[in-house]
């Protein structure tokens, strides 16, 4: 494991500021008004330990333990435990009960698990899925264990793969498949996006911001937003569920109105529903201007969607260069480019015939697309997918990425491994790097820069 990983500055934080708030989440199952718990950086940094103690009692370092919790501070602690133990950590979603999903039982099947890390109350429902009498896997509620115990536990994390989990894809046209990411990807794409989304602040977040999310956490950017940053930060993290804000989307915009300043993400979908579905007596008094942004990302972006959004929040100081449209994907470990840089996002308007035959020709009334910017860290470039040579600036291509962000491949996929990953670039220009390159299936061209 690399000499820093989101382990080590977990500790670290844990021995510095022991009694600083590290995660608070709030919980609208129980009650309609919300239950809320917080852990600090000691509490979070012992109960870490404490799973990973049991465990390491039920495998071996490179060994598999599942994530199928409920969004919470137990789903964090069981992730953040696996990975200390020395295990790879596969984050999920829990299954709807009384129903079989395939999706789950596809990637039992693929990383052929040690454990299962779940909570008491879906115990039974993660239990199912790996309960074939094939293999003993433990399936362990770690709501139940003793995780404040003092016990002499050892802070080491023992040797193994430097992966520290696997990030399915959706399965949605193929069999979910695993992206392997390393510590160092983790690391690598948080020093890459912070530059990028902070750049008024100097690449870091100002003091007292806080991280808001209800993404869930077993999604690449739920994972970085809610759980990654908030600790390679050090700012901490207010949560709630996915189904708390679909249930009554205000409760987002209240989470981060009563942060002084506040960080935060959500899908296009996301933007439109709370615009939709907030009442004016729900905002009433919401003041929204310390937002220092929201990305936007993980599916196409609407232009519609943020004007309507901008039109809804504007008297609650909410501005449009407060909305960062953003790319990326899990197999670059979340972050590529993003549209931010202070900027409101803009939208460019091309001939959509000359879209058709591969060209961007801008063109005032024609297809509206969003504006991105080329990003420093890591490296996009426009390639030709046949040939594999750079395309053009205004010429239609395959968007190729290169760092360290990007993934080793996919989980006991080696020919899926071999079409994406490690791609090598044709005559590659001086100071551009030939190999190694990540093709992401994506299609997208260079106009005036960006």
């Amino acid at each position: 494991m690399p000499e820093v990983s989101i382990l080590s500055v977990l500790r670290e934080r844990a021995g510095l500021t022991p009694h600083d708030l590290a995660f608070t989440f709030t919980d609208y199952d129980r009650d309609w008004e919300g239950v809320t718990e917080s852990l600090t950086w000691s509490q979070l940094y012992r109960r870490t330990l404490n799973v990973a103690h049991e465990v390491g009692r039920n495998g071996s370092p490179g060994d598999r333990a599942l994530i199928v919790a409920p969004q919470g501070l137990s789903f964090i602690v069981a992730f953040l435990g696996a990975m200390q133990a020395g295990f790879i950590a596969v984050p999920l979603a829990v299954p709807v009960p009384g129903s079989h999903d395939e999706r789950l039982s596809a990637v039992v099947t693929d990383t052929s698990p040690a454990v299962v890390l779940t909570t008491s109350g879906v115990f039974d429902i993660a239990a199912q899925y790996v309960d074939d009498g094939a293999a003993v896997i433990a399936t362990i509620a770690v709501d139940t264990l003793d995780l404040d115990a003092d016990q002499a536990v050892s802070s080491e994390i023992p040797e193994g793969p430097d992966i520290a989990y696997l990030q399915y894809t959706s399965g949605s046209t193929r069999l979910p498949a695993g992206v392997m990411i390393s510590h160092r990807n983790l690391v690598a794409n948080f020093e890459q996006l912070m530059p990028d989304y902070m750049a008024a602040h100097g690449g870091v977040l100002p003091p007292d911001a806080k991280l808001v999310s209800w993404l869930p956490f077993y999604h690449d950017m739920g994972l970085m937003l809610g759980i990654a940053a908030p600790i390679l930060d050090g700012c901490g993290a207010d949560l709630l569920s996915p189904l708390a804000f679909l249930g009554r989307p205000v409760r987002w915009l209240q989470a981060m109105a009563r942060h002084g300043k506040a960080f935060s993400a959500a899908p296009n979908f996301a933007f439109d529903l709370t615009a939709r579905r907030t009442t004016d007596a729900e905002v009433s008094g919401l003041d929204l201007s310390g937002v220092i942004g929201i990305i936007n990302g993980a599916e196409r972006i609407h232009p519609s969607t943020l004007v309507r959004f901008n039109e809804r929040f504007s008297t609650n100081g909410f501005r449009p260069e407060m909305v960062l449209p953003s790319y990326g994907l899990a197999e670059a470990t979340v972050f590529v480019a993003s549209g931010s840089n202070g900027r409101a996002p803009a939208v460019v308007e091309f001939d959509p015939d000359q879209l058709t035959q591969g060209a961007a020709v801008r063109s005032p009334g024609g297809a509206p697309l969003l504006r991105y910017g080329m990003p420093v860290s890591p490296l996009v470039r426009i390639v030709d997918a046949d040939t594999c040579l750079p395309c053009p600036d205004g010429t239609i291509g395959e968007i190729w990425t290169h760092g360290e962000n990007v993934a080793g491949g996919y989980w006991r996929k080696p020919e899926q491994t071999g079409s994406a990953f490690g791609a090598t670039l044709a005559d590659a220009p001086e100071g551009t790097p030939a190999t190694d390159w990540l093709r992401t299936g994506d299609r997208g061209f260079i106009s005036e820069g960006e």
